[in-house]
C-alpha cells in the first residue's frame, strides 16, 4: 500500500521566494523609475524643436523602437521638467541636436540620463523601504501559509497558553443547570463563597484550598460543574485540555504552564479549568526506564507542580481540574496544597437522574403528563450526557412524526435507541429465525419473572436493532440499590443462560444469539468470585484489580497460574449451576413458554403489563369427556 506523508514546505517556500523576487525586480525596472522620474507631458515635435532652438533642453533620450523622445527642458517658469514627443524620423535632428545648446550654454547631453525630480526623502522611500515592505509582507503570507501546513495558527505561537478566557456572561452557567451533583454542589459553593466574601475566611485565618480535583465517570458534568462555579462568582474563567500543554516544540509546555499562570495572576480573582489534566499529571514513576517521549510532559508537569507552588491562594486564583484516571496522577500533584481537595462527580442515583431530565426537558416542548421517575428507573447507570442526549433524540422522534410536543413514549423510545440502537426496520428475520429469537427473550423474560430478587421486565421485542441485537429484554428495577447480594448476582447470572436454555429446550440445539449473554454471564460470575468476595473457596481473598474504574476497564487477576485455574473452575461451575436452574423453570413453565413465545411473534413488541397478564392467566379449565351410551 502506497503511503504519503506531509509535502516538503521547503520545496514549496523555494517557488515563492524566486516568484517574488521576479515581481521584484518587474517593478524596480518599469514601476520604480516612472514614479521617481516623475510626471512626464506629452508635447508635439515641433515644441520639441523649439525648446531645442531656445536652448532650453539639457538631456535628450531617443528611442526609435519605442517611437520616443524623452528630453529634459525647462519650462515657462524656468523650472526643468520631462517631456516626450513623438520619434520623427527628421534628417536635420542631429545636427540641430549637435547645434544646439543647454540653459548654462554647454552642449547638450545626447543620449544621456535624464536625472530624477524627486526628494532625498522619495529616493529612500522607493528604493529602500517599499522593497523591504514588500519583502516583509511576503513573510508574513509565507508565515501563515507555513502555520496552516504546520498544525494552525498555534503552531508558532512559542509559549502562549491556547486557554480560552470566559466573562460571566459568556459562560451563562450556574448551579441551576446542574442537576444529580448535590454533594460536588455543595463542595464547590464553599469556593464560590470564598471569591465572594474572602474577609469572612482571612479573618479566622483560614484558607481556602488551592486546587480542586473533579473525578468521575465521562459525561457526570465536571466540565459543567466548573463553567458554573465561574458563573456564580462572576469572574473570569480559564477553561485549558492537558493536551494542549504539549504540542509540537520540546519545552513548549512549560513556557504556556507559566504563561497560564501569568495571565490568572493578572485577571485574579478568577478561576483556572484544566480539563483531563491527566495528560499530563501521569506519575513519572510510570515513565522509569523510558526516555525521550516522556521528557516533555514530565518538564510541563514540574513546572505545574511549581507554578501551584509559587502562587498566593489568598488573591483568588482558584485551580479545577478534571480527570477520569485519578489512578495515574502524579502523587506530588495530589499533595496538600497544590490539589488539596477531592470532588466525586458520580453517575446520577434515581432522583438525581429525574432531576437531570427535568433540567434538559426545559429546553423542548414536553407533554405535562412525562412521568420522568419512570424513565429515570429505566435508565439506571446513564451519565447526564447520556440523558441529556435521550431528551434530544424524544425531540427528534417528535418531529419525524411531525409532532411539536415530546410525549412518554418518544422517551421510551429513546432510552432504547441509546441503549440497542435504532430499528432496523429493513431487515426481516425469516420465519424461523423469528421464532427462534421469540423463544430466546421469552427465556429471559420468563427466567427473571419466576424468580426472587429480579427486576420486572418491561418490555419484550424481536424487533433487529442497529447494535446487532435481533432482539432484547429490558428489565427496569421497582427502586434504586446500591448492594448487591449473592442470590441477586446469581439470579442475574440465572436470566442472562435463560434464552440459550429455551433455544435447548425447545429446539434441541443453540444458535449464536447468546453471545453478549455470555459474556455478561462470565464477567458477573468472575467478579463474584475474584472482586465481590462471594466464593466458597477463597472467602474474602481479593483475587482481581480494576484498571480505570471511571472507564469501565476490566479486571487484571493478582495471583498465581494455580489459584486462576481454580478461579475458572469456580466460575465454571456457578454458570453451569445458574444454567440448570433457568432450564428447571423453563421446563416446569413449558407451556406458558409455548404461550408467550406465540404472543410475541404476532406482536413482535410486548409491554411487561402484557406478559404479566399472560403469565398470570390461569389455564382455562377443560371440560370432562362425556361417555358416551353403550
Amino acid at each position: 500500500m502506497k503511503t504519503t506523508g506531509p509535502k516538503n514546505p521547503k520545496k514549496a517556500l523555494i517557488y515563492y521566494y524566486v516568484a517574488a523576487v521576479v515581481i521584484l525586480l518587474l517593478l524596480n525596472a518599469l514601476v520604480f523609475p516612472n514614479i521617481m522620474r516623475g510626471s512626464v507631458t506629452e508635447v508635439s515635435y515641433n515644441r520639441f524643436v523649439t525648446d531645442l532652438e531656445e536652448g532650453k533642453v539639457s538631456v535628450v533620450q531617443e528611442d526609435a523602437s519605442n517611437g520616443t523622445i524623452t528630453y529634459q527642458a525647462l519650462d515657462e517658469n524656468g523650472k526643468e521638467r520631462i517631456y516626450q514627443t513623438a520619434w520623427v524620423n527628421d534628417p536635420d535632428r542631429v545636427e540641430r541636436l549637435l547645434e544646439a545648446k543647454n540653459p548654462e550654454g554647454g552642449e547638450v547631453e545626447y543620449g544621456g540620463v535624464i536625472p530624477t525630480k524627486t526628494s532625498p526623502i522619495m529616493n529612500l522611500l522607493f528604493s529602500v523601504v517599499l522593497p523591504v515592505l514588500f519583502m516583509v509582507l511576503l513573510g508574513q503570507l509565507l508565515m501563515r501559509f507555513m502555520m496552516k501546513r504546520m498544525g494552525g495558527p498555534n503552531a508558532m505561537s512559542f509559549g502562549k497558553s491556547n486557554a480560552k478566557v470566559y466573562v460571566e456572561a459568556q459562560t451563562g452557567k450556574t448551579f441551576a443547570d446542574v442537576a444529580g451533583q448535590d454533594e460536588a454542589k455543595e463542595a464547590l459553593a464553599e469556593i464560590v463563597d470564598f471569591l465572594h466574601n474572602p474577609s469572612k475566611y482571612n479573618s479566622i485565618g483560614a484558607t481556602l484550598p488551592k486546587g480542586a480535583l473533579l473525578v468521575g465517570p465521562p459525561g457526570t458534568g465536571k466540565t459543567l460543574l466548573a463553567k458554573a462555579v465561574a458563573g456564580e462568582a462572576g469572574v473570569p474563567f480559564f477553561s485549558i485540555a492537558g493536551s494542549e500543554f504539549v504540542e509540537m516544540f520540546v519545552g513548549m509546555g512549560a513556557a504556556r504552564v507559566r504563561d497560564l499562570f501569568k495571565q490568572a495572576a493578572e485577571k485574579a480573582p478568577c478561576i483556572v479549568f484544566i480539563d483531563e489534566i491527566d495528560t499530563i499529571g501521569k506519575s513519572r514513576d510510570n515513565a522509569a526506564g523510558i526516555s525521550g517521549g516522556n521528557d516533555e510532559r514530565e518538564q510541563t508537569l514540574n513546572q505545574l507542580l511549581t507554578e501551584m507552588d509559587g502562587f498566593d491562594g489568598s488573591k483568588g486564583v482558584i485551580i479545577l481540574a478534571a480527570t477520569n484516571r485519578p489512578e495515574t496522577l502524579d502523587k506530588a500533584l495530589l499533595r496538600p496544597g497544590r490539589f488539596d481537595r477531592r470532588i466525586p462527580v458520580e453517575l446520577p442515583d434515581l432522583e438525581g437522574r429525574a432531576a437531570i431530565l427535568k433540567v434538559h426537558a426545559k429546553k423542548v416542548m414536553v407533554d405535562e403528563n412525562v412521568d420522568f421517575m419512570a424513565i429515570a428507573r429505566a435508565t439506571s447507570g446513564a451519565s447526564g450526557a447520556e440523558l441529556a442526549n435521550m431528551v434530544n433524540e424524544a425531540a427528534l422522534r417528535a418531529v419525524k412524526q411531525n409532532r411539536r410536543i415530546v410525549n412518554q413514549s418518544d422517551l421510551m423510545e429513546a432510552v432504547e435507541t441509546v441503549i440497542a440502537g435504532y430499528q432496523r426496520k429493513n431487515k426481516v428475520l425469516n420465519p424461523k429465525e423469528k421464532r427462534i429469537v421469540a423463544y430466546h427473550e421469552i427465556g429471559h423474560a420468563l427466567v427473571a419473572a419466576k424468580q426472587t430478587n429480579s427486576a420486572p421486565v418491561a418490555k419484550i421485542t424481536i424487533v433487529p436493532r442497529t447494535s446487532g441485537a435481533l432482539g432484547y429484554t429490558l428489565q427496569v428495577p421497582e427502586e434504586e440499590t446500591n448492594l448487591l447480594s449473592r442470590e441477586e448476582a446469581f439470579n442475574k447470572i440465572a436470566t442472562f443462560t435463560g434464552g440459550r436454555a429455551a433455544e435447548e429446550l425447545i429446539f434441541g440445539s443453540y444458535t449464536s444469539g447468546a453471545s453478549n449473554d455470555i459474556e455478561q454471564a462470565t464477567r458477573l460470575a468472575r467478579n463474584m468470585v475474584t472482586r465481590l468476595g462471594m466464593s466458597k473457596e477463597f472467602d474474602m481473598m481479593a483475587l482481581a484489580t480494576v484498571n480505570s474504574q471511571y472507564l469501565g476497564g476490566d479486571a487484571s487477576l493478582a495471583c498465581s497460574e494455580g489459584t486462576a485455574e481454580k478461579i475458572d473452575q469456580e466460575v465454571l461451575e456457578l454458570i453451569k449451576s445458574a444454567h440448570a436452574k433457568a432450564m428447571e423453570i423453563l421446563k416446569d413453565n413449558v407451556d406458558k413458554l409455548h404461550e408467550l413465545a406465540a404472543f410475541l411473534m404476532e406482536r413482535e413488541t410486548i409491554t411487561g403489563e402484557e406478559f404479566m397478564e399472560i403469565l398470570n392467566r390461569q389455564p382455562e379449565p377443560t371440560a370432562p369427556a362425556q361417555q358416551l351410551p353403550g
